[in-house]
């Protein structure tokens, strides 16, 4: 081989080595930020959770019971929620998040019709569905809001419901 044709070879040796090193470093990014959305996360359901009893209380939904972090299986489906507040009538799951899409309302739709047939202790109770989120953008609280759900955002220092008195949330 030429010394030229040597040279070449040893770039791309040392090519491949730095993108390899990158990949590596990519992966770590990846896996840290991975982190920080999960912790960004529990922040969210942690700030909704206490919220949660007063605003529905408000609306005369008395909750008597909150559960974090559920997750159920059977029949191979399953169904992870975040927040359930309970009554002896009323159960309403909630879905929190960070930054709101409509993906994530159509998501919790989606689940919400899961909710009596993996949590079968709930069938005779009526299922409501609310989602939460830090940043809401107007049009997927108008979405969520005409597809029956209750929107819990924030207002300032504290978190409300978006849903105006007239609300009537539809039931699963």
């Amino acid at each position: 081989m030429s010394v030229e044709a040597d040279e070449i070879w040893a770039i791309l040796r040392e090519v491949a080595s730095e993108q390899k090193a990158l990949q590596r470093e990519v992966k770590e990014v990846n896996k840290n930020i991975g982190r920080l959305t999960n912790r960004l996360g529990e922040f969210v359901d942690e700030a909704v959770r206490p919220s949660a009893v007063r605003l529905f209380r408000e609306r005369g939904i008395d909750i008597h019971e909150v559960q974090q972090n559920v997750s159920a299986k059977r029949d191979g489906e399953a169904l992870d929620i975040d927040l359930l507040v309970v009554n002896n009538e009323d159960v309403v799951v909630i879905e929190c998040k960070s930054n709101l899409s409509i993906d994530d309302v159509n998501v919790q739709l989606e689940r919400l019709e899961k909710v009596k047939r993996l949590l079968p202790r709930y069938k005779d109770c009526r299922i409501l569905g609310a989602v939460a989120g830090m940043v809401i953008p107007d049009n997927v609280a108008t979405y969520a809001i005409r597809k029956g759900l209750y929107v819990i955002g924030q207002n300032g220092e504290h978190l409300e419901l978006r849903n105006d008195i007239s609300f009537a949330a539809k039931v699963w």
